[in-house]
């Protein structure tokens, strides 16, 4: 690959997932690490302006966007700083900026997946921070590319897979919604898509704007529950499989979580030629790297 990659946020599940993938094909991303802790305007200002990359990929605040449960919303604030100035740092060196988003910038009313170019009506403040940083991106920086992901699933314990698991074997009671929808999305998978993007933008292609990508096969959170315990019985045969089924609108988060939360990935398919996994083939490399680290 000729353009010269630098990853933002290279630590986390999803960067590691890049880098590993990358690594496979001979591709290589500069994954520096912030001096304050967290990336900022001022340290972005700095990096961006010594090291002029063809192409930033931007998973600096991982944990707060895709991770976390809930998320102080004090924490979105530098945030948006720092991705306006990222975003103007791209656009003053001609630089391309990959921009993760979510499936939260939806208000979720409609049973119909979401596509493009649906409407924008986030209910959290996590959404609501993700589509201003969408707007600031589209407003300053020309060669970008905005992927909205689906339920992103990784290995670690702070994650939708692992909050589960941890319940499990507590034999905790594992409530989940049963009227709750989405694409459930391994890590490795959605750095599977980015990759793809960055090869095609690599060959020079214009197809710069927004894109939509999730496992294929939607499902509710009580299916991705027990789809995730049945599979864990291979790691832990002690580990229990009750699953409580509950409404939505039971669960405290029902406010400010999307009830449907399904993307229509057409759009990707046909720019791009990346075409949805089954997300159930993933879940054991999950499992695998999270019992061998918890």
């Amino acid at each position: 690959m000729q353009l010269r990659l630098v990853l933002l946020g290279g630590g986390n599940a999803l960067g590691q997932a890049l880098v590993r993938l990358g690594a496979e094909e001979d591709i290589s991303f500069l994954a520096p690490k912030p001096e304050k802790g967290a990336w900022d305007a001022a340290g972005l200002t700095t990096l961006i302006d010594e090291v002029r990359p063809d192409a930033v990929i931007n998973l600096a605040y991982y944990y707060d966007w895709f991770q976390a449960g809930a998320v102080d919303p004090l924490h979105f604030v530098p945030q948006e700083r720092a991705i306006e100035r990222l975003a103007q740092l791209c656009k003053h060196y001609d630089c391309i900026l990959l921009q993760p988003s979510s499936y939260r910038i939806f208000d979720g009313v409609r049973a119909t997946a979401y596509s493009e170019s649906s409407e924008c009506k986030p209910l959290s403040p996590r959404g609501q921070a993700l589509q201003r940083m969408e707007q600031s991106v589209r407003a300053l920086c020309s060669k970008h590319i905005l992927l909205r992901v689906g339920w992103l699933l990784d290995d670690s314990p702070e994650g939708m897979l692992g909050r589960v698991l941890r319940r499990a074997q507590d034999h905790e009671p594992v409530e989940m919604a049963d009227d709750r929808r989405g694409n459930p999305t391994p890590v490795e998978d959605a750095a599977r898509v980015m990759l793809a993007i960055l090869k095609q933008l690599d060959c020079s292609a214009p197809l710069w704007g927004t894109y939509h990508y999730g496992g294929q096969e939607a499902a509710t959170a009580l299916a991705v529950a027990q789809a995730i315990l049945a599979e864990a019985q291979a790691w832990r045969p002690q580990l229990s499989q009750e699953v409580v089924s509950r409404a939505h609108a039971s669960f405290a988060d029902a406010v400010i979580e999307p009830q449907h939360g399904v993307l229509d990935s057409r759009k990707i398919t046909h720019t791009f030629g990346i075409k949805p996994r089954a997300w159930r083939t993933g879940l054991a490399d999950l499992l695998d790297s999270y019992y061998r680290n918890v």
